[in-house]
């Protein structure tokens, strides 16, 4: 599935294929770093707690992401 995001988040490249295991994990990575409240609402945010070991995220940035999951995913 190739999508065409926003350029705050995306600058290098016109399409990314989501269905991609690489791109996908990258594309995440974007929008946790550089996303809007709108462009992480359409994350699966299951997905993304089972990802955040490998995004290679700025520490404050993983514990920020991993408090927020953690909340949400128990509500």
């Amino acid at each position: 599935m190739r999508t065409t995001p926003p350029r705050h988040i995306v600058w290098s490249t016109d399409n990314v294929d989501l269905s991609d295991p690489f791109q996908r994990k990258w594309y995440i990575r974007q929008v946790l770093l550089h996303g809007r409240a709108e462009d992480v609402r359409t994350l699966d945010l299951e997905e993304v707690a089972g990802l955040l070991d490998e995004l290679s995220l700025p520490p404050y940035l993983a514990r920020l992401w991993r408090t927020f999951l953690g909340e949400h995913l128990r509500a």
